[in-house]
This record gives structure tokens, C-alpha cells and sequence, in this order.
């Protein structure tokens, strides 16, 4: 959620940090601002915001001349205060201008001794206080000591853009508990919430950790700790390029994102099956191989999507694996006392690698003396960096809000981890083999449903007038039919409910009437009777049914209203199919209802604050 672009070098400021705001839009928000520096005048810092897209942002920039090389921009998803132009960000205090990304939990306290120091605050917003803070610090100290100073006095989660119109070549950025880049180019420095915002001018990358602060001139930067002693950190290359986060033909970003999913599951599973040896080969854990042995317990932390693919996970490690798992809410993990011992593994799942309340519940993890393990897309991620080891996605960037290929491949990683562990303890080479085999064929597979598109936009057509949808599925496909239910709340705003299918008739099923379809997975697998038990139920009651089922079931033909096949496979691989068409389902019911499926009202790509 919001986002922040600094730029300092030697092209126009504004064209970059428009640009990367744009880049920025899929984090969410609803204002956006930008500050330049002016070339001419030096020590006048000129400021346009406005309520709604970056494209209105860009309309006003257009209309005022703002001319330099140094400047700041951010988009904001609020948090105190409502949407408008007065809360949007930049702010400033006398020469002191603004971005910041997180929240200020002290920030009524340190309002409150500002305002009896003649401060007069213009916004609703806890960020604001900021720059008040360092213009305070400012009348006794220099530029880099007011903002240590200030520091000091923050509590809460944070990242920084500064400028300050005395010092016009110059730009401070901060990073603590909310991510921040750096970005190294020839002859100018670009910070960024992450690297979409970066790419198109350099793929030489700091990312930045907790408590560091750059200081950046046209000329060179300095990373310092908080206690001003200069860290040398070393430069990363960024592994995808710029075309990657472009729509290259497709009408969104999520259309484009579940086309990509069998390159993105290829991508997660290169290098890491042994298929002859029925082995998994995770380079990323193999530093804790001997813990991994140890391991007689599991939990796996995550949030929304990732919190899905945790449950199908629990499936696939007790059945194959025989570790028993757990699958928890990272927002609520660590306000309970968990039970963790050495032989606990837990496991972070997380998209972008800054989910706040995933990170946090690892650190509490290991506090406690857990092995901490990460699954995640970003490359130098915070969750990647904490943990003891982890395991890549190499899903390339996720631009929609939505998360899709990112999901299947979580799902993929998953998989692996499983053969992993149950190799090294009861499963036989024979199944690890065949769950190898089998894996390898889930991209063509994807690409059969995919074909089905239009036949999935039409149904989505015809059930786009419904503002109610149930999702039902058993064993494996539970977990899909909440992600299913979860994408059609993000995407069309509708209310959806995910349930274990056999849970229906002890309460739900008096909710089902000719107004009330639902939609239900029910390949051919081990509880599939039970399931076409209960979508007899919902038929007997003048229910809706629309059936996700493996090919060549032609006995639902006569109780479904509408039927998509996928192909056979597994079935613990089976939610790595089963869960694509309801990606494609969301979409075209989102895109038929008229709505920007892209950036869903109040949601956010990566959310840093808890």
C-alpha cells in the first residue's frame, strides 16, 4: 500500500517520478503528489497533489512548470484521514517537504507538543507531523542531524523521502519496517517502494534494511545507521526486465498474469526436480538440510491469497510428508502465546516479501527459537533477508492487485517442499517420482483450461446480475473454493462465501434458493461422491449449480446448469487447475460489472502496515 519515488540526478524529475508512480499504481491508493525542487529559483520547492489517479496528478503537473532535477513523489492509500488533497502527500513544514510510507503510532503525542510550539498543522494525517518534527529540529540543527534527531522520537513503521528547500541538492531517504529501495544509475539515484518503479532506469538495486538512511547529491550517496555510521552495502542486479511489468497486449494486468501462469509454475520448478530420483532440490534450503531432518512440526503463516496456499500446503505435507502442519493467520499468530519448540519449523508465505503482520509473526517465531523459512516472489525482500532460509518463486512481477500466478506458484513451491521432506523420511521413490511427473505436466495442463476463456467470459455473463455466490469444495479444492470466493470479493465487490462442501447442510444450505448459485470444484477424486452428494442438495432446492470437474464426467451433465472441465492429474496437484478457472471467472464478472479489475477499491498490492 502507498508508494514513494525520489529521484536526484541529471533528467527532468517530474517525467521519473510520474512514470514511476504509474508503475506504483497496482500497491493501491486514491491521492497521489509529487514536489520538485526548481532549478531556477533553488530554494523553492513546488508542490501538486490531487484526489483519485496518477493520471489526474499528471493532468496538474502538465498545467504548472515544474522544472529540476530533484523531487519527490508518493501515492497514498489512506490510513488517517480521508481521501482529499489537503491529506495527500507531499507535506511540508517550512523548508521541509515529505513522503512517508507506514504509520506513526506516536504521532497525536508529538502533535500535541508541536501545536504549543506554534506549529499549525494543514492535514488529518500522522505523516505530516514528520515534517513539522524536522523543521523543529532544524532551528538548532543541520539538515542530516534534524532528521536523526527526529527519528528518535518516531514510533511505528516508516519510509522517508526528504527534501529540504536549503539544501536543494540533496535528498534523505529512511527505511524502517516499510520497504524502500535504492536504485544506482549513471549519475542519478532513484528510490522507490519497489523495483517496478526503478527498472526502466537501472537494474542495479540496494534494498535497503531496517534502520538505514541514504543520503543522496547528483554526485554519489551514503548509507549510514541510525546511529550515523556508514554501512558499505553491496549493489544487486534486478533478475526481470522492463517488458516484464508491461500489459504487452492484454486488456489488464490479472488477464495477463493468469495467461502467464504455466511460464511462471515452469519458472518456479527449473533446476529443482530430479525427476529420475524422485527428488526436489530447494538450493535456497540447503543450509538448514540437517534442521529440515529434525523438523517434527509445521506452521505456516501467511495472509490472504498466501493463507489459501497454505491450507492446500497442509494437505500435501501431512499426507506425504507425515509432519503434522498447521496453517495460521499472520495477523493473529503472534497476539497468541504459540507453542514452538526447535523442532518447529515455521514457514513464511508472502508475495511480496513485506507483508507487515507475516513479518512480524516471524520475528516472533524467532524469538522463540523456531527455524524460520520463507516462500516469496521478491528477490531481497524483508521476509527473505529475516528468515533462516527460503525458496524463490521466480513468478517475475505481479502487477495487479489480485494475486494470481503468484498463487500456483506458491502452490508449486509447496509441492516441492513436500517431495522434499518426504523423501527424507517415509515417502518411496516411486511416489516422489510420479508427484515429479506429474508436476511437470501442470503448465500444459493450464494451458488446456486457458483455451476455455471464452467460454468462462460468457458464463460470467450470465451470472453477473447475481450479488450472492457460494464456493464449495472438499479435501484439496476446500482451500481453492476461499480463494475463489476471495477473488470475486476483491475484484467485483460481491458477496461471496468459500465452504468446505460438506459443512452445507449444517447451516449454510438454508441460504440456497433459485437466487443463490454456487459455484463448486468437484473433480474426480476421493471425496467425489460426497460431493456430487451435496450439489444434489443445492439441485433439490432450486439451486444454481456451475460444476469445475475433471474431463469426461458426464454424469454431472445432468444435475450442473454449466460445467468446466480441466484436465486429470494428481490429487494433490489437482487446486493448481481447479483454481484458474475461477481466476478467469473473477475476472470477466469484475470486467462485465464495469469495474477496474486491476486496482480493486481499497485494496493494496503489498500491505506494510498492520
Amino acid at each position: 500500500m502507498c508508494g514513494i519515488v525520489g529521484y536526484i540526478g541529471k533528467n527532468n524529475a517530474k517525467d521519473v517520478l510520474i512514470e514511476g508512480l504509474k508503475r506504483l499504481e497496482y500497491r493501491g491508493y486514491d491521492s497521489a503528489g509529487i514536489a520538485i525542487v526548481n532549478d531556477q529559483t533553488k530554494k523553492k520547492v513546488s508542490i501538486v497533489k490531487a484526489v483519485g489517479k496518477v493520471a489526474a496528478l499528471a493532468e496538474k503537473s502538465q498545467k504548472r512548470a515544474l522544472n529540476g532535477s530533484v523531487g519527490i513523489a508518493h501515492t497514498r492509500w489512506a490510513t488517517h484521514g480521508k481521501p482529499s488533497v489537503a491529506n495527500a502527500h507531499p507535506h511540508s513544514a517550512g523548508r521541509i517537504t515529505l513522503v512517508h510510507n507506514g504509520i506513526i503510532e506516536n504521532y497525536q503525542e508529538l502533535k500535541n507538543i508541536l501545536i504549543k510550539k506554534k506549529h499549525i498543522f494543514t492535514s488529518e494525517t500522522d505523516s505530516e507531523v514528520v515534517a513539522h518534527l524536522i523543521e523543529q529540529e532544524c532551528k538548532k540543527k543541520n539538515f542530516e542531524d534534524a532528521v536523526y534527531a527526529t527519528l528518535k522520537q518516531l514510533k511505528g513503521a516508516y519510509a522517508l523521502g526528504i527534501i529540504n528547500s536549503d539544501e536543494p541538492g540533496k535528498l534523505i531517504a529512511v527505511r524502517n519496517s516499510s520497504p524502500l529501495v535504492l536504485g544506482v544509475g549513471d549519475g542519478e539515484y532513484i528510490f522507490a517502494s519497489d523495483p517496478s518503479a526503478i527498472i526502466q532506469h537501472t537494474k542495479d538495486v540496494i534494498y535497503l534494511e531496517d534502520g538505514e538512511v541514504v543520503i543522496a547529491t547528483a554526485s554519489g550517496y551514503t548509507v549510514k545507521t541510525l546511529t550515523q555510521k556508514i554501512r558499505h552495502r553491496n549493489v544487486q542486479k534486478l533478475e526481470w526486465n522492463d517488458e516484464q511489468a508491461q500489459k504487452e497486449g492484454y486488456a489488464h494486468f490479472m488477464l495477463k498474469e493468469i495467461f502467464e501462469q504455466p511460464h511462471a509454475i515452469a519458472d518456479a520448478l527449473r533446476g529443482r526436480m530430479e525427476i529420475g530420483e524422485g527428488l526436489a532440490r530447494l538450493g535456497g534450503l540447503r543450509s538448514v538440510t540437517d534442521e529440515l531432518r529434525e523438523i517434527e512440526r509445521i506452521i505456516i503463516i501467511s495472509c490472504g491469497t498466501s493463507y489459501n496456499a497454505g491450507l492446500v500446503g497442509e494437505y500435501m505435507l501431512e499426507e506425504y510428508a507425515g509432519i503434522p502442519t498447521e496453517v495460521e493467520y499472520a495477523s493473529e499468530y503472534r497476539y497468541r502465546k504459540p507453542l514452538i519448540d526447535k523442532h518447529t519449523a515455521v514457514i513464511a508465505i508472502s508475495q511480496s516479501g513485506e507483508t507487515a503482520d507475516t513479518l512480524a509473526a516471524i520475528r516472533e517465531a524467532k524469538r522463540k527459537g523456531a527455524l524460520t523459512l520463507g516462500i516469496v516472489n521478491a528477490v531481497g525482500s524483508t521476509i527473505a533477508r529475516d528468515t533462516d532460509a527460503g525458496v524463490y518463486n521466480h513468478a517475475g512481477p505481479e502487477i495487479s492487485v489480485a494475486s494470481t500466478k503468484s498463487f500456483t506458484s506458491q502452490l508449486s513451491i509447496l509441492v516441492l517442499l513436500t517431495v522434499l521432506l518426504g523423501r527424507q523420511r517415509d515417502m518411496s521413490f516411486t511416489m516422489g517420482k510420479r508427484i515429479l511427473t506429474e508436476m511437470k505436466r501442470i503448465p500444459r495442463h493450464i494451458d488446456t483450461i486457458a483455451k476455455q476463456d471464452k467460454k468462462i467470459k460468457k458464463l460470467a455473463q450470465k451470472y453477473k446480475k447475481y450479488d450472492d455466490l457460494f464456493y464449495l469444495g472438499r479435501k484439496y479444492n476446500y482451500p481453492i473454493a476461499l480463494e475463489g470466493a476471495l477473488k470475486i470479493k476483491e475484484i467485483s465487490y460481491v458477496h461471496a462465501e468459500g465452504y468446505a462442501a460438506g459443512e452445507m447442510k449444517h447451516g449454510p444450505i438454508a441460504l440456497i434458493d433459485k437466487d443463490l448459485p454456487s459455484i463448486i470444484i468437484a473433480p474426480k477424486d476421493s471425496v467425489y461422491e460426497k460431493t456430487v452428494s451435496g450439489i444434489e442438495e443445492i439441485r433439490a432446492r432450486r439451486g444454481k449449480v456451475i460444476v469445475i470437474t475433471t474431463k469426461g464426467t458426464k454424469e454431472l451433465e445432468k444435475i450442473a446448469n454449466d460445467i468446466i472441465e480441466i484436465p486429470k492429474t494428481l490429487e494433490m496437484l489437482m487446486p493448481l487447475l481447479t483454481v484458474v478457472p475461477l481466476q478467469l471467472f473473477a475476472y470477466h464478472f469484475g470486467v462485465a460489472r464495469g469495474l477496474d479489475v486491476d486496482q480493486p477499491r481499497n485494496l493494496a498490492k503489498s500491505v506494510t502496515v498492520e
